[in-house]
């Protein structure tokens, strides 16, 4: 697959966006572990606090947040998967750990590699399928996966597939909406089917409760980690494929890792397995491109 755009200012500007995107999305696992209540609960906290600062945020700005049926439709829907991968993501979290969540995480990366053609109609690269293989080496390189977390696992696997099909969705949307539109009316989505699953499960009950700590994290989670971040997240499709914020986007656990070490000093974290893993990583992200322009310049001689 070719490059959406050759290098300029703006595909710069789009990918440092996406980057500090993805540090912030660091701080969304953590945040998750230290939230007491359940995936679904905390899922539904989240947009719900996301949903009224994009509202405050459209009113302030007195922006227009209309859109045809057919859109609203589409956006809707698409959010049924939004929620569903936080929801997973989470569950994945609380069955097991946030470092085996994340390696699952990884394989959004290879989901991309494969669905995005396919959805597309354009041929499977080869190249995509070669990177999303060394990503999903390079995280395992970093943790150790335990065989106990098997449910874990699975939601984190499922978490992933979502992902990459929510992104590749709004890599098509966001070339005739605005990111702030598309954020809206698809976290507008995830909201009414968290709140439909808690309806019939009996969800809202003693357990919605917040502790007074829970009510910071999720003011953060749901202002910075999601509204913000999801916005920019979305923004920068204008630029880039799905499959290069897929592969951008597995930064996520070497920045958490990071972050906790700056933070805490937790130099167990900093193994060997660590600093190949992350080489590879990063190797494989900034590498990509160039083998990628490449290979486009070969076929064109």
């Amino acid at each position: 697959m070719a490059q959406r755009s050759v290098n300029t200012p703006e595909l710069n500007k789009n990918l440092l966006i996406l980057h500090f995107t993805v540090f912030i999305w660091g701080f969304t696992s953590i945040l998750g572990a230290l939230i007491s209540i359940s995936a679904v609960q905390l899922v539904w906290y989240r947009v719900l606090i996301a949903l009224i600062s994009l509202f405050l945020y459209f009113k302030f700005n007195k922006t227009a947040f209309k859109v045809s049926r057919k859109t609203f439709l589409k956006l809707f829907f698409t959010g049924a998967l939004v929620g569903g991968h936080w929801i997973l993501f989470f569950a994945s979290i609380k069955l097991s750990t946030v470092p085996v969540t994340l390696v699952c995480l990884s394989s959004m990366t290879l989901f991309t590699a494969v669905l995005e053609p396919v959805i597309s109609k354009k041929r499977i690269s080869k190249l995509e399928i070669i990177a999303g293989l060394l990503i999903i080496t390079g995280i395992v390189l970093i943790f150790k996966f335990e065989t106990q977390y098997t449910k874990g696992i699975i939601a984190g696997l499922l978490s992933a597939l979502f992902a990459s099909l929510f992104s590749i969705i709004n890599s098509k949307q966001v070339q005739q909406t605005e990111p702030a539109v598309i954020s809206f009316f698809e976290l507008t989505g995830a909201f009414f089917w968290a709140t439909l699953y808690l309806v019939f499960t009996g969800g809202f009950n003693q357990a919605m409760l917040l502790k007074h700590s829970d009510i910071g994290y999720l003011i953060l989670l749901g202002t910075i980690c999601t509204s913000l971040a999801y916005v920019a997240g979305v923004s920068v499709m204008r630029e880039l494929s799905a499959f290069r914020v897929a592969l951008i986007t597995n930064l996520e656990p070497v920045y958490g890792i990071l972050m906790s070490f700056l933070f805490f000093g937790d130099m167990n974290k900093m193994t060997a397995g660590f600093w190949v893993g992350a080489l590879l990583i990063l190797s494989t992200i900034f590498l990509f491109p160039v083998a990628q322009r490449q290979i486009q310049k070969r076929k064109n001689r």
